[in-house]
């Protein structure tokens, strides 16, 4: 018997229904559907419907660490109590891990970041999310499956060597102007611009930031580009500096998460996270801001 399929970036409906299929025991599937609107909609959107099998995680609760208000609105969650979380879900350090949700990956991206933040490399997300599960034709469920460890089966998973790279505010502060050191930003064109921002106290954005809208990452379907296209949309935005020079940011280090597995699709590697991104950013009135468009 062969040794089964790893999957780092993404998979499809019919692998993730073929997986399930010959080893179910080997992967969890995790909904991360979210609002920022609306913060119940999305586990009562997961109760209404979800891939066989799966469990629930919330950003705000889940996803996320306590809010100081200077440390973003989704500063990342305690490391520990995080992989506990996954223990209790079932998984262990061989786990194939699947998150999706039904907003464009912009939430299952986060948890995929998060996944290889405590050193998980087989995680991936459901290209298209549950839109692409049900045009495939797999069946949905409404039955929430038992937690393992209420059967005192927990999964062994470990914190392990980080796989990816962070920075912090004063990092970014500090290479500001250097364009062999860009920065990201993965929000909507007009956030970014200083438009209608109805989330954070400020508008605008870090100064020499570039912007890069997630959303850009897709195609009209809602599954991600080809690699090719990807590689060559942030090989321009990149404009000659080196991924693992490239910091990425949005609003609340969501968003980014997104543009990071774009990049890891494209083969272009090693980029950091700033966590905190503009929410964080904005809160310390000596922080320098920008507006209008991309310089």
């Amino acid at each position: 018997m062969s040794e089964r399929a790893h999957y780092a970036t993404l998979i499809t409906a019919p692998q993730l229904a073929a997986l399930q299929q010959s080893a179910p025991e080997a992967v969890v599937v995790i909904d991360c559907s979210f609002d920022l609107a609306n913060p119940a909609a999305g586990r009562d959107a997961y109760h209404a419907s979800h891939v066989p099998g799966a469990f629930y995680m919330h950003l705000d609760n889940e996803l996320s660490g306590p809010k100081t208000g200077t440390n973003g609105r989704h500063p990342l969650p305690d490391a520990e109590a995080l992989v506990a979380r996954l223990q209790a879900l079932g998984v262990n350090d061989d786990t194939q891990v699947v998150a999706y949700d039904r907003q464009g990956s912009m939430y299952a991206a986060r948890l995929w970041w998060l996944l290889r933040w405590v050193g998980h490399a087989d995680v991936a997300v459901l290209d298209g999310g549950l839109q692409a599960w049900e045009a495939a034709h797999f069946p949905v469920d409404q039955i929430v499956p038992e937690e393992p460890q209420l059967n005192a089966t927990p999964g062994n998973i470990t914190r392990k060597p980080s796989l990816v790279q962070m920075v912090t505010a004063d990092i970014v502060q500090k290479y500001l102007g250097h364009a062999d050191k860009p920065v990201v930003d993965a929000r909507a064109p007009d956030r970014y611009r200083g438009e209608n921002e109805t989330l954070d106290p400020v508008g605008g954005h870090i100064p020499g930031a570039r912007n890069r809208f997630f959303r850009d990452n897709l195609q009209a379907d809602g599954t991600f580009k080809p690699a090719e296209q990807l590689r060559a949309d942030f090989t321009a935005v990149l404009a000659g500096a080196k991924p693992q020079d490239a910091t990425l940011q949005c609003g609340s280090g969501v968003t980014a998460c997104h543009n990071a597995l774009a990049m890891e699709i494209a083969g272009l590697t090693g980029a950091a996270l700033y966590a905190g991104s503009w929410s964080e950013w904005c809160s310390d009135p000596s922080r320098p801001v920008a507006t209008g468009p991309n310089p």
